[in-house]
């Protein structure tokens, strides 16, 4: 994976790294009802039980990663992308695109699903990479055998899985950016 960069997806008047987990509920709470209220962006459209629903697959896939011998030093994830997705850039009114060699991460700090969080964690189809929380070394593997969905899966049209999904669990290279 040397070659490979993470990406994360932002809009541009808030700034990369804005974590709801990470606020006091009642903070994240009002955060998501604004948006709500704007009606501008993607995350507006999120259902009023989001943020629960959101915190317990984190602490799951947190609870799965530490099991594989992963290092989460957080209590809650950043998200990333494992290559571009473009998409995910129409989430936002004015999307920005950080792009950060995956080299400068300590592996033992990223976790990986095979598309977002919520419906790898959540959909349920049988697939074999469904509820699973991947070691960098592990992706690799997935992805020689299903190929990557930003190519396959580009519209969505065939699943949820549009992207590879990252989970950052440490700050260190994050604070650079935030």
């Amino acid at each position: 994976m040397k070659q490979l960069y993470l990406y994360h997806y932002y809009e541009a008047k808030r700034g990369p790294f804005k974590n709801l987990s990470a606020l006091p509920v009642a903070e994240a709470q009002a955060i998501m009802k604004a948006l709500q209220e704007e009606n501008t962006v993607f995350a507006s459209k999120r259902a009023d039980d989001y943020l629960p629903i959101r915190l317990e697959l984190e602490q799951r896939a947190r609870a799965y990663f530490i099991q594989k011998g992963g290092k989460a030093k957080n209590k809650f994830p950043h998200y990333m992308t494992l290559g571009p997705c473009d998409w995910l850039k129409q989430w936002y009114n004015e999307g920005h695109e950080l792009k950060i060699h995956i080299e400068q991460f300590n592996p033992e700090t990223l976790s990986f699903t095979y598309g977002d969080l919520f419906p790898t964690m959540r959909f349920k189809d049988d697939k074999p990479y469904r509820e699973q929380v991947y070691t960098i070394h592990e992706i690799k593997d997935v992805i020689n055998q299903y190929g990557w969905p930003q190519q396959w899966n580009r519209e969505g049209q065939k699943g949820p899985e549009r992207y590879i999904e990252v989970q950052v669990w440490d700050d260190e290279v994050i604070k650079k950016y935030i």
